[in-house]
């Protein structure tokens, strides 16, 4: 039985990637801060496969070292999804205003954590396992108020190109599933209305393909895979 680990699963794109998997019949590990959450998400899937939820903070690295012993009594992971991202100063503020330290606690976050997870687990990912870095628009285009996280994104972009020139025995893929509705979108806008943004349950189509299909390492945009196998945007 295939084994999967998903970081920043208690809700949003990380509980219903966990969700689908489970449903066809993965075990997943799934790992967030808030415990609570954590177990609420595990209590909601139902499938052949098992969820096992297993709280924690992946910036710390006696956390990232917890997991990688957990990996190894499973028997070894097929799949790595670094979910767990940090939107920064909310409001977003101009990169010129942005608070240093913040910027710190964000590349620690959204760049360091992924890179330490991976480096912990490596020794217990199987041949041919797949890692996805899910990544962001902001990380490839100039945005307004978005620079703190966008330079974050466009770092996790660069580790992952470099990593499946040095790992090419696995599958590493940067996802940019696109806008959602989520904690994170709406704290990028607060106060505004964002119904209009696609639930994360839509995008799931988009990596469940990428596992089947296996394409070459890469970034990839969710949208566009939807449309390679006939799933509306």
């Amino acid at each position: 039985m295939p084994i999967a680990l998903i970081t920043g699963a208690s809700r949003g794109l990380g509980a219903a990637l966990a969700s689908a998997l489970v449903e066809q019949g993965w075990d997943v590990v799934t790992t967030a801060r808030d415990e609570a959450a954590l177990q609420h998400a595990a209590d909601g899937v139902n499938g052949s496969g098992t969820v096992i939820p297993a709280a924690g903070d992946v910036g710390d690295e006696s956390e990232r070292e917890r997991l990688a012993q957990l990996v190894a009594s499973l028997g070894g992971l097929d799949l790595l999804v670094n979910n767990a991202s940090d939107l920064g100063q909310s409001p977003l503020p101009r990169l010129v205003d942005y608070p240093l330290d913040r910027l710190e606690m964000l590349m620690q976050t959204n760049v360091v954590a992924p890179l330490g997870l991976l480096q912990a687990l490596l020794p217990h990912l199987r041949d041919d396992a797949v890692v996805i870095n899910v990544t962001s628009d902001a990380g490839s285009e100039a945005y307004e108020g978005w620079g703190g996280y966008g330079a974050s994104k466009a770092a996790l972009d660069h580790l992952s190109a470099v990593l499946a020139v040095e790992l090419p025995q696995l599958r590493i893929y940067a996802v940019d599933p696109g806008d959602m509705r989520t904690r994170m979108q709406q704290d990028a806008f607060p106060g505004e209305d964002i119904s209009d943004r696609p639930e994360p349950q839509t995008v799931v189509p988009a990596f469940l393909h990428l596992l089947d299909a296996r394409p070459k390492s890469g970034r990839y945009v969710a949208s566009q895979l939807r449309e390679s196998i006939g799933v509306p945007a």
